[in-house]
Formats: C-alpha cells, structure tokens, sequence
C-alpha cells in the first residue's frame, strides 16, 4: 500500500526563522499532510533542525555559549515559531541531540566509500590566519566570477546560482573578520558526483517527472556535476569514522552531507521511541513509500542530484524522491526577507495585532509556487477583512447566530418538499463548487485556498437568494428548511478548512455541535446531491462566535 514520507527542509539551528522559510517550505508541507490524512493515506512528516557547521560554531563562540546549548535554545526557538502558525510534525529532532545521527551519517561515509563514491584528494583551501581555521565555503564571500555579483558566497552565487569554487572568488574575504584568506593545503573526501550521475543518476533525472521550475533547475546542474568535498577541518560535527580516517585527525562530515541525512536518522528516533526500531526501513527502503521533499529552490541542487546521489550510491535500497515542490522564493515589501539584514517583522507585535490563523491563510493565498512573490501587510489586512472575516466568517456568525436567537440554538428540520429545491439550489444554482484537496495533491496551494473560499461563497450566495431573516415570517416552514441547508453547508466547510485553519476549522465545528476533532473526519470532496446531509434535526449547536474579527489596516 502506497504512503507518503513528507520532509521539510531542516532550518539550521544559528538564529529564527521567517515567513519567508514558512511560505517556502513549512506551511505547504503542513497542509498537504494533514490533507492526505484526511484522505485516508498513511503519511509520516519529519523534520528537524540542522545542528552542525562552522557558521553554528563561530555565533556559539562569539556568544561564550557551548555548542550543544546553543543550537538547543534556537532548536526550540524555531519549534516555537512553527506552534505559533499551527504547524506541526510527526517528529522535529536535531542532528546533534538525535542519538542515531551520528551512526547513520557514518554508515553513508561507509557505503559510499565501500562503493567507490568516494575520492580521497590532497586540496587547496581558503584559510584565515587570523582567525586560525580554514574557512567553510558560507563563511567565504567575494565577487562571482561568472556573473560579477559582489554578494556571492563560498558555495553558491546567489543570482546565477552557480555552484561556486572559493578558490575562483574574485577579492575573496573571511567573513568573520574581513581579512583576505590565504591558500592553504589539506586532504579530504570527496564524493564523486560525476560517476554517480553517469552511473544512474543522471538518466533517473532526466526520466523522471519534475515541477517545471524544479526541472529548469536541475538541467542546468547536470552539465557540469563537479565532485564535493564531504568532510571539512571542523570542531563540531559528526567525526570522519576513526577506522577510515587513516591517520587524520579533525575531520568531520561536511554539515551539507550529514544535514538530509537527518531524514532518515529522524525517522529511526522516531520509530525507536513508538517502540518499533526497524520500521524506519518500510518508509526508507520500501518501493511503495513516496519521498516529498518540501524546500525552497535554493535546496534545490541538494534534494534532486546530491542527496538522491547518496541515497543510491549507498546501495542500500533507499528509496528515491517522488516529488520536490520546490517554491520560488517569499519576499517582503522591500525585499528579500533577511533577519541579518533587517529585513523582518516584530514577531511579538505581529502575533498580538494579527490572528496566526489568518496569517497562515494569509500565506497560503501568495505562496511563490511558481516565481517569486510577495508578503504585503496592505494585502494581508484585505485577504483578512475580505476573505475570512467577509466569507467564510460571515457565512457562519450569520447563520448561527440567527439560529441562536431565533431558532433556540437548534439545527431546524428541512421539510421533504423542499428537499430537492433545496439541493438543486445549493449545490447547481449557486456557483461552481470545487474540491480543494485535488488541487492540495498537485501542489497547487493557492488555487487550493481560493477554491475553499468560493465553495464559502456558494454558501453565501444561497442564504441570499432564499433569505431566510425574511422567510421566518412569511413561510418559517421553508424558511427553516434553508437555514438546515446552510448548517450542512457549514459543516463542509469547516471540514475543508481543516487543513488550511486547523484551530478555526474545529472552533467552526464545535459551533455546529458536533464531537470529535475535525481533523480526524474523512476528506469530504464535493457534496453530492442525495448524499452530502449527514446532520441531525433538533441537534443543539454551540456558543456562535466570529472566527475572523476584522482588522484595522496594515501599519
């Protein structure tokens, strides 16, 4: 039986995340979990946070703060942040605190080295004397010297996105004291990727089907696979096995190479936790499990030629990925989001002013699936008073609050003779009605929204037309029969907002009287005449409150 092994791209434990990150990675892997569980598959989602690398080292000792202290505290500041919108995993560990990375991560070097995947050559590296350390490729920045821009870093330009080689820089500089690093000789691994792509690789690519972007990308990468390096003169990180580091000392696996690694030693915690060790194989290494690796495109190289390089070179029958919906790239009003540059938001003061229910729809509405997009306040604030407060709340205060006053607080009973009539208007006359769960499954998360907030419409548009505030005095009997119509309505409703508001959706629900968690009710799809009623006449319905309060404009 086919299930689905979901991954998000591990955020790196050396300061908060953004929504920049959520938009690109977090909330679509959410929704699109907790969419397939309603559906009935059997999903795993894993993540964590990547805990090694120079870059973690250099803030820890600036800081005085030990290293497992550190990347500790912004493993829980980060976990924190992913509460506060409602996101959540099946597990979210740490390569450093998880007790099966290391093994794993080593078992990797094993293989591959066993393989013959694995070069051991005599290099060149950029080292600061000042600083005493040869430098990691991000704490390396200069001028790209394929396309002049001055903001390129050790391993990656970030506007051609040419896989850089340090060495190349044009005006190279240590970023951390900003003095012009020398050439300096050391030995290390290197993982052979040309060999890996002629072998297998390049042809699973090329055969494979990829989100168009994603594909774009990719071609670009495999005209020239350069080999990399995969251990790296570090203090912190996973150590080189001491049986294969024939005589080196210092080395440890480069953080890009134990970091998706990550993924599977996650899932084996996981599973040695639920009392089950070995079930980690059924989601790793059987062929009926589909990878989905959630990231933003600049993790594209990594998940779609690196790490599947690795997962085969192993010979281990790890599976492969089924699907990376990579996403462009969320940007704020006046660009890039950068916490080091400033370039954020006051998450306090945004939580306090802003519902993180509304955000999160909010995101949904303006993810960068297929170019860059752009987080506005001023749209923000219009999706909020428009779209939730103005629909799907409007839809619900309306109706229950109605029926609590009018009605005793009671679902009122549909008269057989209007049965039909009210069917046909509701489900034909009222507007087109979709299902957003196809759309979620094809990682169309926008139209999956909007899709959501039509079929709110459609609601709105019945209550409308059949006026049920004016019926209750000429014909109640009818008018009783439409406000029924409306209360099932709702309840599709809060069913297809499960995924995309989890906590309104259930407040929704509770409203309505039902029990249980909404989550946990199968996926509804689209409602079919004779067969989409399911609640019952008479049944008592909850405390009716505004789930989206409007809010004042975007200052």
């Amino acid at each position: 039986m086919t299930r689905y092994l979901v991954t998000s791209a591990l955020p790196y434990a050396n300061g908060p995340i953004h929504f920049g990150h959520v938009a690109g990675v977090y909330l679509p892997a959410d929704v699109y979990v907790r969419t397939l569980r309603m559906m009935g598959e059997e999903v795993l989602s894993i993540c964590g946070t990547d805990e090694y690398g120079v870059a973690i080292t250099l803030k820890a000792d600036q800081e005085g703060t030990p290293y497992p202290e550190y990347v500790k505290r912004w493993n829980h500041e980060i976990h924190s942040f992913f509460d506060r919108l409602h996101i959540e995993f099946d597990t979210f560990s740490g390569t450093s605190r998880c007790p099966q990375h290391e093994g794993t991560a080593q078992d990797f070097f094993r293989h591959l080295g066993a393989n013959g995947y694995l070069d051991k050559q005599e290099t060149t590296q950029l080292y600061c004397e000042t600083d005493e350390m040869f430098l990691a490729d991000r704490y390396v920045g200069g001028t790209c010297y394929v396309c002049g821009c001055e903001k390129a870093r050790g391993d990656e330009c970030p506007d051609c996105g040419t896989w850089i080689d340090p060495l190349r820089l044009i005006a190279p500089v240590c970023k951390q004291c900003g003095n012009t690093p020398v050439h300096r000789t050391t030995r290390h691994w290197y993982l052979n990727l040309p060999k890996l792509r002629d072998e297998h690789i390049g042809a699973w690519i090329n055969d494979h089907e990829w989100k168009p972007n994603v594909r774009a990308f990719i071609q670009n990468l495999l005209k020239d696979v350069p080999s990399r390096s995969v251990t790296r003169d570090l203090k912190w990180g996973v150590p080189v096995p001491e049986d294969l580091a024939e005589g080196e000392e210092g080395k440890r696996l480069y953080v890009w190479f134990d970091a998706p690694i990550g993924y599977i030693s996650f899932t084996k915690e996981l599973m040695a936790q639920r009392g089950t060790p070995d079930e980690w194989q059924r989601w790793w290494q059987d062929p009926e499990t589909r990878l989905v690796h959630f990231l933003g495109k600049d993790n594209i190289p990594f998940h779609c030629l690196v790490f599947p390089s690795m997962l085969w070179g192993t010979q281990q029958n790890y599976i492969l990925p089924w699907q990376v919906p990579a996403n462009e790239f969320y940007n704020l009003e006046a660009g890039k989001f950068s916490t080091s540059e400033g370039r954020t938001l006051d998450l306090d003061a945004f939580f306090a002013k802003y519902d993180p229910e509304a955000v999160r729809f909010y995101i949904l509405t303006t993810l960068p699936e297929t170019s860059d997009s752009t987080f506005s306040l001023e749209q923000m604030v219009l999706t909020i008073n428009s779209g939730l407060a103005g629909n799907l709340g409007n839809l619900a205060t309306r109706v229950l609050k109605f029926l609590a006053k009018n009605f005793d607080g009671i679902i009122p009973p549909i008269a057989p003779e209007h049965l039909d009539e009210m069917d046909h208007l509701m489900l034909g006359d009222c507007g087109e009605i979709g299902d957003p769960g196809i759309h979620v499954r094809e990682f169309r998360f926008r139209q999956a929204a909007a899709t959501l907030l039509a079929n709110s419409s459609v609601g709105n548009v019945f209550m409308q037309r059949t006026e049920p505030w004016a019926l209750r005095k000429t014909d109640p009997e009818r008018a009783a029969s439409a406000l029924n119509t409306l209360c099932e309505w709702i309840r599709w409703v809060a069913q297809w907002m499960a995924p995309f508001l989890p906590q309104k959706a259930q407040e929704l629900w509770e409203m309505l009287g039902c029990q249980g968690q909404v989550a946990q009710e199968p996926w509804p799809g689209i409602p079919q005449k004779g067969a989409w009623r399911r609640l019952e006449a008479g049944a008592r319905l909850g405390t009716p409150e505004a789930l989206f309060p409007r809010v004042e404009g975007g200052e």
